[in-house]
């Protein structure tokens, strides 16, 4: 039987025998095992850079820090803050700086001129006098809320600005809460990098005036039938500014003296905070001191104007009933000054 049989016998039984394989074709096979088996290899690779592409992505946007303050010293770091107002998005204002702020005063000291004022100016927004509603300064809590709306960019207002405000705040006075939870707030300031601007009167004898004048017009309502604490037209002021209030001249030197204690507490109370003090007759007689304001909030300087009339002007012995009592009381005393000076 010739070699290229492929089967024979033999005598314990049939065999049969397997041809031969080109080597060429097992070339080939080899080949497009190889072949298959790169292609998948790359395709696994291919899918896991991928994947690892998406994980950094993904990390960089987990971790990522809120928008730095490029030209800023240390010690202003505490006082940046990037708000993020669940309501809306602040979108192309989002790095933009803000700066929070709280006006502390008393009534009848021209808070709401000043406040006017800091509204006038495109990227100052203050809230008004909210405090004003006890239920919100009820206790701690509720006073901490209240401020975090504020200064979450979260408090709905005529003063609200847009997106792009760069100093955020209120009017709070003195005896809504302020010097009750003095102690908290002053924690609260620290901690959110809160910055305290005081607002008082070098004259208290003329607020004095306008605290009476404002309570007998609450009462009165000489604007046809309506009260009004500010004026917008020199005749509005002329109407209000007829009522002479009358000074109770025994009790005079001591609610002045209840006064002066009540700022002196409030300003040993927030001495630790980043605060200025300004008064309404230097911003008065120079307007200048209102850029030093604008400073102090890092904002860009503005020209800023209100629309607010001041009520009381002129010598003070023409706003009072009983004038000589009240010079009779004072003569002498270290509040004798105020019996003098106009603006």
């Amino acid at each position: 039987m010739a070699a290229d049989d492929i089967c024979f016998f033999s005598k314990d039984g049939f065999f049969l025998k397997a041809p031969k394989k080109s080597p060429l074709m097992c070339r080939m096979i080899v080949l497009v095992i190889a072949m298959v088996c790169s292609v998948y290899m790359c395709t696994v690779c291919l899918q896991q850079i991928s994947f690892s592409s998406n994980n950094e992505n993904l990390n960089v946007e987990v971790v990522e820090k809120p928008c730095p303050e490029p030209y800023i010293d240390p010690w202003e770091i505490p006082y940046v803050h990037y708000p993020k107002p669940k309501s809306y998005s602040r979108v192309e204002c989002a790095c933009n700086p803000v700066r929070y702020f709280a006006i502390l005063s008393m009534q009848r000291s021209g808070s709401g001129w000043f406040e006017s004022l800091l509204n006038n100016h495109t990227n100052i927004s203050s809230n008004g006098e909210i405090f004003s509603v006890k239920v919100r300064r009820s206790n701690i809590s509720m006073i901490v809320d209240s401020l975090d709306k504020i200064y979450n960019l979260e408090w709905l207002s005529s003063a609200s600005r847009n997106e792009c405000t760069a100093a955020v705040g209120l009017k709070w006075m003195l005896n809504q809460g302020v010097t009750q939870y003095h102690e908290e707030i002053v924690e609260y300031f620290k901690t959110r990098g809160v910055l305290a601007i005081f607002l008082f009167r070098r004259n208290l004898l003329r607020r004095m005036i306008s605290v009476l004048a404002n309570s007998y017009d609450r009462d009165a309502k000489l604007q046809n039938g309506t009260h009004k604490s500010h004026v917008h037209s020199p005749h509005e002021a002329e109407i209000l500014a007829r009522y002479k209030p009358s000074i109770n001249a025994r009790l005079l030197i001591p609610n002045l003296k209840q006064v002066e204690d009540m700022t002196a507490k409030a300003l040993e109370y927030f001495k630790s905070t980043r605060h200025i003090i300004v008064y309404y007759e230097d911003m008065v007689k120079n307007h200048t001191k209102l850029l030093d304001v604008q400073e102090f909030l890092k904002v860009p300087r503005r020209e800023i104007r209100s629309r607010q009339v001041k009520i009381h002007k002129g010598p003070i012995s023409n706003q009072i009933e009983n004038w000589d009592e009240v010079q009779k009381a004072l003569k002498g005393t270290c509040y004798e000054s105020f019996l003098h000076g106009d603006y």
